[in-house]
């Protein structure tokens, strides 16, 4: 098995996470740890993600922290010295599988066309984000991609949540699903991380109960 999937083989779910303000990174992440969800992806679409990602991968052990919106070959390398433990990226790209080839950091890049999945299988990857998922034709897509890729893993991410997980969960091949559902702006705003935990809880409970069944 390879790191990225022990990464998300330990997720119910991967909240994608948009820090705005740096004094949440660490309640929010403990929160979610708290509810059942260890493995964190921090974005890098806000100015304090690369000092969340160290704040918390320093004041909270048990979260697997990892970048996400990792663009470019200099994105790649910061978020490492940061602290990553994985690296997510929208697309796939050389300078990032130059970058990636360095690195004892696993790449979970994102691909949506079957062109791009047979890039990242000529580099050795087979762990993959589907993105963004629903507009790239959703649990179809990845179903057809089964067909000829049967051993290729994946962690779809956009337009994701309650109402269609079960879609995803579905397949053989979706180790987990990504998704920003579990915070809420209006909760992050209030400082509410009993109700994120919570919001964590049912996500995990869930995806166990379907899982199960």
């Amino acid at each position: 098995m390879s790191n990225s999937r022990k990464i998300l083989a330990q997720a119910p779910v991967v909240p994608v996470l948009a820090i705005e303000n740096l004094e949440h990174a660490i309640p929010l992440a403990q929160a979610l740890v708290q509810g059942g969800i260890p493995v964190l992806e921090v974005t890098l679409r806000t100015p304090v993600g690369l000092p969340a990602i160290k704040a918390i991968s320093e004041a909270v052990p048990d979260a697997i922290v990892g970048a996400g919106t990792v663009v470019n070959a200099a994105d790649f390398e910061a978020a490492v010295e940061a602290g990553s433990r994985f690296v997510v990226t929208p697309g796939l790209t050389q300078g990032i599988l130059d970058a990636a080839a360095d690195s004892e950091v696993p790449l979970i890049p994102g691909v949506a066309t079957v062109s791009e999945l047979m890039r990242a299988l000529d580099h050795g990857i087979d762990c993959l984000k589907f993105f963004p998922a629903e507009a790239s034709g959703g649990a179809a897509a990845l179903k057809a991609f089964a067909g000829p890729f049967p051993k290729v893993d994946f962690c779809p991410t956009g337009g994701i949540g309650l109402h269609n997980i079960n879609d995803y969960l579905a397949l053989k091949s979706v180790v987990t699903v990504g998704g920003s559902w579990l915070t809420p702006g209006a909760m992050l705003a209030a400082e509410d991380w009993d109700g994120i935990e919570n919001l964590a809880s049912a996500a995990v409970a869930h995806v166990a109960d379907f899982r199960a069944g």
